[in-house]
């Protein structure tokens, strides 16, 4: 029963904010205008471009990216067992902005639409490799050496990215790194959203299926193995999974931070901690979130235009403080 009333009330606020995000803007519209604009065989007008090639996207590519994030995010920290974890604290979404930089730089960017994702993809690969290597020690990993070793990672990434972008001394990389590195959905198109919906939509299910592992992850690595779970093929596995994810995500929205990570603990709140009933919650939290943060980006600046990642630092930083000393203040393990 109460698993159901979050679930309608969370999509009922997905669909509040969904409206808000084609009303809200530069320009307001009046919401049965919008309603118009969205109907089939509606009259050519300037309302009509904006919803539909503007701000619909927009909305959509926030709604699958702050779901894949949330997503991710509570897996992350099932998978390490430190609920200070997501992507961009662990150096996966820096590692996927430099893999995305140097296709840009490149020139494969615009020969095919898989090119980013993958670099992406690569660079995500390569950024988890490099943090594990170095928060791992003596066959133990702790959570302050992880988060420690994610952040060092994130610095060397963002400073081997400057490099390659002066190295190419072309002014449109600099803009085009600058979107990547804040996180944004002010570039949002109706074919960039494809990829990103489709991969969420096959990694979901596939994540659901693995539900009751996550949850075998929260007793420890020995009490899982113990139960029957191969815990070093399960992680290498699932963190290859949530690489793919993140890397499809970063790619077309830039590193957005901190939604890993506040969805996830909201969430837990809501339904508890078993994954199978957490994830579909943390992925309509996480649409919420970044849809509304988006908002909030291009109208409480306006007619500036903030990019989102600028607005969910300013208020995932304080909170990942705040939970990071309540957890140091019990004695628990960062």
């Amino acid at each position: 029963m109460r698993y159901g009333a979050v679930v309608t009330g969370l999509v009922a606020a997905l669909g509040c904010a969904a409206l808000a995000g084609l009303v809200l803007g530069s320009v307001r519209i009046p919401a049965g205008q919008v309603v118009d604009a969205l109907l089939p065989g509606a009259a050519p007008s300037p309302f009509r471009t904006i919803v539909r090639e503007v701000r619909l996207p927009r909305v959509l590519l926030g709604m699958v990216v702050g779901a894949g994030l949330g997503v991710v995010g509570a897996v992350l920290q099932a998978l390490v067992r430190n609920r200070l974890a997501d992507p961009f604290l662990l150096g996966i979404s820096s590692g996927a902005s430099t893999g995305a930089v140097v296709v840009l730089t490149l020139g494969l960017g615009a020969t095919t639409a898989v090119a980013m994702p993958l670099g992406a993809f690569l660079g995500s690969l390569v950024a988890l490799a490099l943090v594990f290597g170095l928060a791992r020690r003596g066959g133990m990993m702790t959570g302050p050496r992880l988060v420690l070793a994610g952040v060092t990672v994130s610095y060397i990434l963002t400073a081997l990215t400057t490099l390659v972008l002066v190295a190419s001394a072309r002014p449109e990389h600099f803009r085009e790194a600058l979107y990547w590195s804040l996180g944004g959905l002010g570039s949002a198109r109706w074919d960039g959203i494809l990829l990103p919906a489709v991969v969420l939509g096959a990694a979901l299910p596939l994540l659901l299926a693995l539900a009751r592992p996550l949850d075998l992850l929260l007793v420890g690595e020995e009490g899982a193995t113990v139960l029957g779970l191969d815990v070093g093929r399960f992680r290498a596995v699932v963190f290859v999974l949530v690489s793919l994810v993140t890397a499809v995500m970063v790619a077309a929205s830039g590193a957005v931070g901190f939604v890993g990570l506040m969805v996830p603990h909201a969430a837990r709140l809501l339904v508890g901690a078993t994954h199978r009933a957490l994830l579909p919650v943390c992925a309509l939290l996480g649409a919420v979130a970044l849809v509304v943060a988006d908002l909030g980006a291009r109208t409480l600046f306006s007619p500036q235009d903030v990019p989102v990642g600028v607005l969910t630092a300013l208020i995932g930083g304080p909170l990942f403080l705040w939970l990071m000393r309540g957890r140091t203040a019990q004695g628990a393990p960062l």
